[in-house]
């Protein structure tokens, strides 16, 4: 990821690195952490003390884990969404009427962040969760906020964190995604075939404020063989959409 920060503080930086790897390693001792780190043992021990002091990090026998503190910061910036507040019930609803599972997804620092998922008695698990940062044009939520951006907003996303993916059908070129965002903004919804997990769909609706600015959207989401043919391509966009609309009215009027 590229530096924008004017006069970057090294030892803030590590530290964050150290919270990541923590977090990409599911826990680690001392010695592993330096070694993925590339640094000292007796500095990534002193960072782990001090996060360990400061409750971010709790330490069981030697292994040093991210700490429940995190859940309380990110409870407080989920609370501070109005979207979160007003799309909840409806988002709610579309999970228990589909069966499936529901999605709020808004952008920060060019990536979507899931501040919601409610699940419908038949949704499936899938591998994230609140919380959970992925590249916008990989899901169908993340490409319908791409689509009601600045064109130069998009390029400054896309500059900074690329195209492509995990899953083979994820879009990987700039005119690819050009054509799907317009797309997108002539229908009114956006569609996930596989793009980020294999065997998933995803149908996804905008949410604009009274400015008709992006905000995030919402989504409905499920299997393969439950999402195709005229369920997929007509009957939920148009049940996402139908609650897009209640949610931009209670934004606007709220």
């Amino acid at each position: 990821m590229a530096k924008t920060a004017q006069n970057p503080v090294k030892s803030a930086e590590t530290t964050f690195e150290v919270l990541d790897a923590l977090k990409d390693l599911d826990g680690a001792g001392v010695t592993e952490l330096a070694q993925h780190l590339g640094i000292p043992k007796s500095t990534v021990h002193n960072y782990l003390s001090t996060l360990e002091q400061e409750e971010y990090v709790v330490n069981r026998d030697g292994v040093y884990e991210v700490g429940l503190r995190f859940l309380e910061l990110g409870a407080y910036a989920r609370h501070r969404e109005k979207l979160f507040e007003i799309a909840k019930p409806e988002v709610d609803r579309l999970a228990a009427e589909t069966g499936e599972l529901g999605n709020i997804l808004v952008e920060e620092h060019g990536r979507g962040s899931y501040l919601y998922r409610a699940r419908g008695d038949k949704a499936v698990q899938v591998k994230a969760h609140v919380g959970t940062r992925v590249p916008l044009h990989t899901t169908a939520l993340g490409k319908a906020i791409l689509a009601h951006m600045p064109a130069e907003r998009v390029d400054a996303i896309v500059d900074r964190h690329g195209l492509g993916g995990e899953a083979s059908k994820s879009i990987s070129t700039r005119a690819e995604l050009e054509q799907e965002l317009a797309d997108i903004r002539e229908r009114g919804v956006a569609f996930d075939d596989e793009e980020r997990l294999e065997g998933l769909r995803c149908v996804a609706a905008p949410v604009l404020n009274h400015d008709d600015e992006i905000i995030g959207a919402i989504s409905v989401s499920g299997p393969t063989n439950r999402f195709r043919s005229d369920r997929f391509r007509e009957e939920l966009p148009q049940k996402v959409l139908e609650v897009a609309n209640v949610i931009e009215l209670n934004v606007t009027y709220s």
